[in-house]
């Protein structure tokens, strides 16, 4: 395997917006789904050559632990925007080196955000 193409997380289709924020400020925009059919059912976001997969669910399975881990171009720039925008990354335990933080999305999945990879 060479890379990780996409993570797909449920979310309730009231939380689209609030999500597509969210993931704007880590670095990933929305882009168009690849069936139009889908429109009802998921919003695909690209940040580099990675997607996000926001699925729509009326009770969408949140993972208490599982998560996404997102490498960031600008870790402390990024930080600073989330911080301004009302969310609260929380410092971890830095593995291989890399300044690590974690928080929730608007619909409650937990994010890993990593400066760089090991």
């Amino acid at each position: 395997m060479s890379s990780l193409h996409h993570v797909a997380l449920e979310i309730k289709p009231d939380d689209l917006e609030a999500c597509l924020a969210f993931y704007a400020l880590v670095g990933f925009e929305e882009v168009a789904l690849p069936d139009d059919r889908l429109v009802d059912e998921a919003r695909f976001l690209q940040g580099g050559p990675t997607q996000i997969h926001l699925v729509f669910a009326d009770a969408p399975v949140i993972p208490p632990r599982a998560h996404p881990a997102l490498l960031l171009d600008d870790y402390e720039g990024t930080l600073t925007r989330l911080r301004e925008a009302g969310y609260e990354p929380k410092d971890r335990a830095r593995y291989w080196g890399s300044p690590r933080a974690k928080l929730t999305d608007p619909a409650g999945h937990v994010v890993e955000l990593m400066e760089f990879a090991p």
